[in-house]
């Protein structure tokens, strides 16, 4: 199965407060994929977006699907706190054992968007 790129509901709505386009979003998801990103373990990673204004968390499932769970402005924090990291790692593993009719479902609840990866 080809890569898909997915937002979460809370997601998407700070993306779009911060004009971050879903273009955008597969671009950099791709470049995560390819390594271009900072991998803090356990399927959770951290990637610039916005010209380096903004952070976002992506959660892996790897070669099938990335998840953005998680967007800060680099003003507002430097980085997320231990507590933090350890709540999107168990979220990962979570993610980890998503089905396609797991994602299906999250997705027509609205819980998760996929964003088109040919931007």
């Amino acid at each position: 199965m080809p890569e898909r790129f997915f937002k979460t509901a809370w997601f998407a709505k700070a993306a779009r407060k911060a004009r971050l386009q879903d273009a955008d979003l597969a671009r950099a998801a791709r470049e995560a994929s390819a390594g271009k990103a900072d991998d803090l373990g356990g399927g959770v990673f951290k990637k610039r977006l916005g010209q380096n204004r903004y952070r976002s968390i992506l959660l892996a499932k790897s070669e099938e699907f990335w998840v953005y769970v998680y967007l800060f402005a680099k003003q507002d924090r430097t980085n997320i706190d231990d507590d933090e990291l350890r709540a999107f790692r168990a979220l990962a593993a979570l993610y980890r054992d998503k089905t396609q009719p797991d994602l299906e479902a999250e997705m027509r609840s609205g819980a998760l968007m996929e964003i088109g990866n040919d931007g």
